[in-house]
């Protein structure tokens, strides 16, 4: 009986092995190397009566739509004509073991130089939905942006109904300036930088701005069609508000990973987050208007209170006689500029499709404050220099350290090559002193420390972050995006988080998965994740006005065991600084 249960236990092993063997062939042969030229130039664009020379990539405004399935590899190589530096930063892409390809700016590479160029080459696994791309070099995100879609493996379905059509909504600000000018002049006086002068659905602003209703979007549908929208936050700095009229959304995706399936009429999206919906085309043949305006959350702060649409129109729609315009688009219903609740209503729905792996037992219990500060006008410096809130310059802040940049090496580099004077490994773990965080804080607390502090950790570390907002300066809802990972979403919640009652909220059974957590205005987010991929990775506040300011920091995850834990080599053509 041995003899033949282990005989059947061979077997079984053998047909199981084959079974791997064929499975891991095919799905090798259905991977694909795809390959991209990115040419990164100035372009004339006309946006609002004014033509500038915006920076684009091969010309484009938005950039290419990359389109990919689970598993391909990318090779893109990105050539710099432009004025200023560039790096292309993949944004939600989990780059395992290449962190040589993520591109930020100084932190995982040094900058492409104008005239230069460098191959970015990852490998998509196990991410299915939309990301996208940006650049990662001051504020040239503002016009070098696209999608990144990715698609089940050939054969593989959607976990719901094929949809008919499928259409990427990137939503964009738009300035009637040079924007790095922008971010130039604030830094230079220390005062808030310029709010945009429009919004963008897909390049264009849209029917409601100057100059712009000719341009407008058309977004097509049929009468029993299903389409699926994957709807892109690039705005620089603006969380925002989007519907359709008369068409609610089905939600089923966020930041390349399934959602269970729930409906609304409004979605709330933070700067580089991403929501999948699915519209069917059940009205009236129409033209109904798609539109997106601001969710301002920090009081008495000037922002862009302005609406950009684009027209949802089924093709069935008659043609009007000749010399008759065509009617004019339903409106959708917009929550207002500081609506909340609505805010909170919509987060409160996103949950996985079925039960996800947790980490339980948490090696890594770090706490972050996150917010704004104020510097006292620095010796030397002129009123000129210092016109933030009286006579200072604006700053920004996670547990007190505001992030200073290298600029002689990456951090990676340093890292990898163990370069001394680049960066400490001293990131405090907890704020360094406690507080009322959202409550009226002294303004002795007000001024952060100016630093390049890393925070280390082993391979394999399970690692839970308290994200606390603080209401220096004012509170405001901060999107937080972590490089390299992405993370489980277990709690959110207003005011401070208290571990003895808020640990009761905790979600560790269906918690959303998501790249960028969009954390409460004076309120905190707790995530959660596993350590298993090497390198340095940037933790920083998705409104590039903060991260200009230092809400940011960066993790060393140091390398594991053996090749498949550990940091691949630095290409060949890595920019030098």
């Amino acid at each position: 009986m041995e003899f033949t249960s282990s005989k059947n236990h061979r077997m079984v092993s053998f047909v199981l092995g084959l079974v791997l063997f064929f499975a891991t062939a095919f799905s090798l042969a259905s991977a694909k190397v795809q390959y991209h030229d990115f040419v990164v130039q100035a372009t004339p664009v006309k946006r609002l009566c004014k033509t500038v020379n915006a920076i684009t990539v091969n010309g484009q405004f938005p950039g290419p739509t990359l389109e990919v399935y689970e598993g391909d590899t990318l090779v893109v190589n990105v050539v710099n004509r432009a004025k200023y530096n560039v790096t292309v930063h993949w944004h939600g892409v989990r780059q395992m073991r290449t962190g040589w390809a993520d591109g930020p700016e100084f932190v995982t590479q040094c900058p492409i130089r104008p005239g230069g160029s460098y191959t970015y080459r990852f490998t998509i696994r196990g991410q299915e939905g939309t990301l996208w791309w940006h650049a990662h070099s001051s504020w040239l995100r503002a016009t070098v942006y696209g999608a990144l879609v990715i698609r089940p493996r050939p054969g593989t379905p959607y976990p719901f109904p094929k949809p008919t059509r499928e259409t990427p909504v990137i939503l964009g600000e738009w300035w009637n300036r040079d924007p790095i000018s922008v971010v130039r002049q604030a830094t230079r006086t220390g005062a808030a930088p310029n709010v945009s002068d429009a919004y963008t659905i897909n390049g264009q602003p849209g029917d409601l701005y100057n100059c712009s209703k000719q341009d407008t979007v058309i977004v097509p549908i049929d009468v029993g069609e299903t389409h699926l929208l994957r709807v892109i936050n690039a705005a620089l700095n603006q969380e925002l508000f989007f519907s359709v009229a008369n068409h609610p959304f089905t939600v089923v995706g966020a930041d390349a990973g399934y959602l269970k399936q729930f409906t609304t009429n409004v979605i709330m999206l933070g700067p580089g987050q991403t929501t999948d919906v699915l519209i069917s085309g059940n009205q009236a043949p129409g033209r109904y208007y798609i539109a997106a305006k601001p969710y301002q959350s920090a009081q008495g702060v000037a922002f862009d209170n302005t609406t950009t649409t684009a027209i949802l129109e089924y093709k069935s729609l008659p043609c009007p006689p000749k010399g008759v315009a065509k009617p004019t688009p339903v409106f959708p219903p917009l929550p207002a500029f500081n609506d909340t609740a609505t805010v909170t209503s919509f987060t409160n729905k996103l949950r996985s499709p079925r039960r996800v792996p947790v980490p339980l037992e948490i090696s890594e219990n770090l706490l972050f404050t996150v917010g704004l500060g104020l510097q006292q006008c620095p010796p030397g410096f002129s009123s000129s220099q210092c016109q933030g809130p009286n006579g200072t310059r604006f700053a920004a802040s996670m547990n007190n350290v505001s992030f200073v940049l290298p600029s002689n090496w990456s951090l990676l580099q340093a890292h990898k090559f163990g370069i001394p004077g680049v960066f400490t490994t001293d990131f405090p773990a907890q704020p360094p002193l406690r507080f009322d965080y959202t409550g009226n804080v002294s303004r002795t607390l007000w001024q952060p420390l100016k630093a390049t502090k890393l925070y280390k950790m082993k391979y394999g570390s399970t690692v839970q972050i308290v994200i606390q907002g603080t209401s220096i300066v004012t509170g405001e809802n901060h999107p937080m995006h972590i490089h390299g990972y992405d993370f489980y979403i277990i709690a959110q919640g207003f005011g401070n988080f208290n571990p003895s009652t808020d640990t009761k909220k905790f979600n560790l059974i269906d918690p959303p998965m998501r790249n960028t957590v969009a954390v409460p205005v004076n309120g905190w987010a707790v995530i959660r994740f596993v350590a298993d991929n090497p390198g340095v990775w940037l933790m920083h506040c998705h409104l590039d006005v903060h991260i200009t300011w230092g809400l940011a920091m960066a993790f060393i995850v140091e390398d594991g065991i053996g090749e498949l834990e550990t940091l691949e080599a630095p290409p060949e053509d890595l920019p030098i600084c």
